[in-house]
């Protein structure tokens, strides 16, 4: 089959998600016919499954200019700028609706498996950057798909590839035979099934983001529930405690970002979790009575637990991409020029330096991973980075270079900065003590303080779903 005229084709967006969606706004905004290609059977797929989870940011910072255009002629109102959405909420009064109306460009249970220059693999130069993108889908009901594409912008997200237990980045010896008792996401505990497998049991939380924080925040006010006795913490953190531990705290721009880490802070104050600093598992085994037992590198085992909580982040799925070129991070698997900005190795801020199609153009002209895809193993992805990506990737993609490189975004500063990395290093634990421990152990902050209350009554965790 000859492939049609570059110029003619749609525009495939990968992905029917914040950033996603987003972009199929924009490119209808610039007169451009988007294509979105979704795996789950509704929009948001990915954000349905942490719907329990209320995001940090506000409604007025999670909703694109582009989408609201659109959606306005059908009478859709963004709720309260200033209210704090849910998973579920952001589904359903805007996610969603946004689909509905960009109606036939969203095609649902619709699995992209690769893609590639028509006709061109990986290797051959000749007349590719000519050639369009084939996108190759696999449908639920079995049927296989060949989509010709002016250029592909992969929203796929990360949410389908979390991190394991392991602290080599791979997963720990005996992880997946303890998969039972693991679970990789902040559990919804207002589910009676799910509330019952914690309540009252020891659980192991390994991780230090934002969903370390509030999976540590909701077993906590379970412990404080009254079918709750019992329910224990014990937070597993590959780093020690520091000033940067619990993130910004009141000096955080985004006030419930602050207030979640806060609330962590407090259910370690209050004796609902016991902080375990120093320790990267290196094998899950299980004890005579099912329970799991978490061993370390250095050869330390920690008391038993029912259960394990796994929250190491997320890394993108780069599998369907074999067949182009793409110029990436060999550290964090973000697009070369965007990973310095990103480094966790580097720094720690929140913010970081406004970006577009620059920084996310690759060897390959024509593809760009956005939203979380575009961090690559990176943390602290806000939606406004994804919108604002979004909208310089459409602006170029339409040939308005000067919109595209007219990047303006601000994004609000986490209050914790200054190169805190993601390793302590030895020389680090010879100085005030503060940073980390050389073995790992548990650790008590010392007594409650007023801030906890602060962080019960904010909104708990999630900046953006993929």
């Amino acid at each position: 089959m000859n492939a049609p005229a570059t110029t003619a084709l749609p525009v495939v967006v990968i992905g029917a998600g914040p950033a996603g969606l987003a972009a199929a706004a924009h490119l209808v905004d610039r007169g451009i016919e988007p294509l979105v290609v979704e795996a789950g059977p509704a929009a948001g797929a990915a954000v349905r499954e942490w719907s329990h989870v209320r995001l940090f940011s506000t409604w007025g910072e999670v909703v694109d200019p582009a989408a609201e255009k659109l959606l306005a002629p059908t009478g859709w109102t963004r709720p309260d700028p200033a209210t704090y959405p849910s998973g579920g909420g952001w589904v359903d009064l805007y996610l969603q609706p946004l689909a509905d109306v960009l109606g036939d460009r969203v095609r649902y249970d619709a699995r992209v498996t690769g893609v590639s220059r028509a006709g061109r693999d990986r290797i051959v130069d000749a007349d590719r950057e000519q050639q369009p993108f084939v996108v190759h889908v696999a449908h639920a009901d079995g049927r296989e798909e060949r989509v010709f594409a002016r250029a592909v912008i992969d929203a796929s997200g990360t949410w389908a590839t979390p991190g394991p237990a392991g602290g080599s980045g791979l997963p720990a010896l005996g992880e997946k035979a303890a998969a039972d008792r693991i679970a990789y996401r902040v559990p919804d505990l207002k589910d009676p099934v799910v509330r019952a497998r914690y309540a009252g049991k020891r659980t192991a939380v390994i991780g230090s983001g934002a969903s370390a924080f509030t999976a540590l925040a909701y077993l906590a006010d379970l412990a404080k529930s009254d079918d709750g006795a019992g329910t224990k913490g014990t937070w597993i953190l590959r780093r020690g405690i520091s000033g940067s531990t619990f993130g910004g705290g009141e000096a955080d721009q985004l006030p419930a970002r602050g207030a979640l880490g806060l609330a962590a802070k407090a259910a370690v104050d209050e004796g609902h979790a016991d902080a375990v600093t120093g320790f990267r598992t290196q094998a899950i085994e299980r004890a005579d009575d099912g329970r799991l037992v978490l061993v370390g590198e250095d050869g330390r085992r920690l008391d038993a637990v029912d259960e394990v909580i796994v929250l190491t982040g997320f890394r993108p799925d780069l599998s369907f991409l074999g067949e182009l070129r793409l110029g990436l991070d060999e550290r964090l698997q973000a697009p070369v020029a965007l990973a310095p900005l990103i480094d966790p190795n580097q720094h720690s801020c929140g913010t970081v330096y406004p970006h577009g199609h620059r920084e996310l153009s690759h060897p390959e002209q024509g593809i760009y991973l956005v939203g979380v895809k575009s961090y690559g193993r990176a943390p602290t992805f806000l939606a406004m980075t994804g919108y604002e990506q979004v909208r310089s990737v459409a602006a170029a993609i339409a040939g308005d270079l000067a919109s595209a490189d007219r990047v303006e975004l601000t994004l609000p500063e986490t209050g914790v900065c200054g190169g805190a990395g993601l390793f302590d290093a030895p020389e680090a634990q010879k100085g005030d003590g503060g940073c980390c421990t050389p073995a790992p152990q548990p650790v008590r902050l010392g007594a409650p303080t007023a801030v906890g209350a602060a962080g019960e009554q904010a909104p708990a965790g999630g900046c953006c779903g993929s």
